[in-house]
Formats: C-alpha cells, structure tokens, sequence
C-alpha cells in the first residue's frame, strides 16, 4: 500500500513565510505596481524600468466643443442616369448626425469614409443599398472625409436634401 505523509509545519516557520511573503508583496508594490498604476516611484526603480510610461493616460481629443460643432441642411441636384458624392472633413472620434430624403424617388447610394493621406484608393463603405431616404449617426473611426455617393439610375434628376449636425467641415 501506499502511504502519504503530510508535513507539519510549526507555527514558528509559518509565521515566517508569512512575513516572507508581505515583505515581498511589499516590494511589488512599491517597484512595480504603485509606478506602473498610479506613477508613484519612491525608489526609482520604476522610472527604470518604463513602468511609470504606464501610468500616463493619453488624453482624448477634444470632440464635442459647442463651438465646432455645426448644423447644415443642403439640396442636391443628382443628374439623370449619373453619380454624384458629397463629402465632410471629419476628425476621428467627431459625430455627425444626418438625415437625407428625396421626393420619393430611390437612389442607389454609398455610405463610406477615405482615411486622411491614404493613397491606395482604400475606403470603408458604413452602408450600401437603395432608398429614398435614411437618418442615422456615425462616430468618425478615422480622420479623413466621409460622405455620401449616390447614383440616380431614373431618367429625370432627382434632388436630395440633406441635414447634417456635428463637428465637420464640408468639402463637398
């Protein structure tokens, strides 16, 4: 058979590793946790070894300033048979509520941004279909320009009008 024995320990050694291990819980704290956390570094140490980069919060770009933010309603002719977009300036993380209609006719149309500086012809599409109408909110993922392609595929123009708050500049 086998037998198992199970060590006993005296008070006199547990009370040392437990004063073994709050001394190191001690030393944790003091060099990793309070720069790293709350970029406190009484030793030094820290600093050392890039823990206090830790403690740094990066702020948050300054988005809802009432004095940027705009409202614009616009109409747009679109041309029988032909496409036309209408683009913003938009500055990521910016808001933009919108709502457009027609007089009941459908347009095929794109919903999409282009990143700032990107040369590769990238877009990203945030809603493609056909509609005479559509209101909604975007949350800007990126800087760049983002707006609006729609194609009337009638044979009389149609004409769209557009309403547009948030933090933008219009490019057209």
């Amino acid at each position: 058979m086998n037998s198992v024995t199970t060590p006993e320990h005296s008070t006199t050694s547990l009370v040392k590793a437990s004063a073994l291990a709050a001394v190191l819980a001690a030393i944790v704290l003091v060099i990793c946790i309070l720069p790293s956390e709350y970029n406190i570094d009484p030793t030094g140490a820290g600093k050392a070894l890039g823990l206090t980069q830790l403690a740094g919060v990066q702020p948050m770009p300054e988005q809802s300033a009432a004095a940027d933010k705009r409202t614009d309603t616009v109409k747009i002719e679109i041309p029988a048979g032909k496409g036309l977009e209408y683009k913003l300036l938009m500055e990521k993380y910016a808001h933009l509520e919108y709502e457009w209609h027609t007089g009941g006719e459908v347009l095929y149309f794109d919903f999409h941004g282009e990143p700032k500086g990107d040369t590769t012809g990238y877009f990203e599409s945030f809603a493609i279909t056909t509609s005479h109408q559509m209101k909604g909110s975007l949350t800007a993922p990126f800087t760049g320009s983002h707006g609006w392609y729609w194609k009337n595929t009638g044979d009389a123009p149609v004409v769209v009008t557009l309403s547009i708050k948030g933090n933008y500049t219009i490019k057209g």
